[in-house]
């Protein structure tokens, strides 16, 4: 009996040294990577962290909850081509963007105009995902001369009280609790994957549907969300703020709507609302996707986005005058 408790207990040993060495591993090598490309700036409302790449009509892309420039990056690899000039910021609260207690979507909106003002651009196309919709709206509202156009791709619009919607504040809620953990969520995303896949807003039929290229896709958005520990502020943040909602009528940009109506994550009644209450915004509704819809309509969302981006680009200033300076990759 001894030798066998001997046995367990040496193999728990190795266990617990072999998964503590797979962890630290893998946080350095986030970390190496989240600190490698991103440039800082001060602004008025905190420090401000952003990546830019390529040349072309500028585009900002703003990520989600769990996210930073670098799922900005992501996001644009997915629905942008290779003639655009990409601005990824990290939102407040994500990587070494600053967070300040009592910061609203409104003060996040003047901090992405201080960051256009660093770089020189007078004018961008906007495209956000999910939670980086709220930012984005608003940026639209209150800084309507500096947006050719807006792209929201299953973004949080307008609150709601509906048992649905519940469930989807219960995932939120979840998330951010993950989210203040690194080994939590480290470990989950490792034995649980499919799990966090549905709690992120995939059901396993989207899941299961997911062709090789689509499933690294939606493997590096869960792979980059480590280390969480630098993003649980703004995840928090993103739970709590109040949405936009009846303020979006004042948009006047010319607004592109993509949701799934199976999102259990951002509901559709945030797409419903911003196409009725957006003047002249344009839904295009999907049947299936869940919230991964990048992915699994990532080839019809990046054509109808570049042709909404060119046509409005040259609709604003009668040429491409809104191309931006080229700017070295990374």
């Amino acid at each position: 009996m001894k030798g066998i408790l001997r046995w367990f207990v040496t193999g728990l040993i190795v266990a617990v040294i072999l998964i503590s060495v797979a962890f630290f591993r893998d946080m350095n090598r986030a970390h190496e990577r989240v600190g490698a490309t991103g440039v800082v700036i001060p602004t008025a409302f905190g420090d401000i962290e952003y990546t830019e790449a390529g040349s072309g009509p500028a585009v900002f892309v703003i990520h989600g909850s769990g996210g930073g420039y670098d799922q900005g990056e992501l996001i644009a690899q997915a629905v942008l081509g290779d003639e655009f000039h990409r601005i990824t910021p990290s939102r407040f609260g994500y990587l070494r963007s600053t967070f300040n207690e009592g910061a609203t979507w409104d003060d996040q909106a003047h901090a992405y105009a201080s960051l256009l003002d660093h770089l020189g651009i007078k004018r961008v196309a906007v495209v956000a995902m999910s939670q980086g919709g709220p930012s984005a709206l608003l940026f639209a509202v209150l800084y309507p001369e500096r947006i050719s156009s807006l792209t929201l791709i299953s973004c949080g619009v307008a609150p709601s009280t509906t048992p649905d919607q519940r469930q989807a504040n219960d995932k939120g809620d979840m998330l951010t609790t993950i989210f203040e953990h690194d080994f939590l969520y480290w470990a989950i995303s490792k034995t649980f994957r499919k799990q966090l896949m549905n709690l992120i807003g995939a059901s396993n039929d989207v899941i299961a549907g997911l062709a090789p290229d689509q499933r690294r896709l939606f493997e590096n958005f869960v792979d980059y969300m480590n280390p969480v520990s630098l993003r649980s502020s703004g995840a928090s943040f993103d739970n709590k703020a109040k949405l936009p909602g009846e303020r979006i009528a004042a948009i006047a940009a010319p607004t592109l709507i993509f949701h799934a109506t199976d999102d259990t994550l951002q509901l559709y009644h945030n797409a419903e609302f911003a196409a009725s209450t957006i003047p002249d915004a344009k839904l295009v509704r999907f049947d299936r996707g869940g919230h991964f819809l990048i992915g699994t309509a990532q080839s019809t969302i990046r054509a109808a986005v570049r042709d909404h981006i060119l046509d409005h680009c040259v609709e604003a200033y009668g040429d491409l005058t809104c191309l931006a300076p080229a700017r070295p990759d990374g």
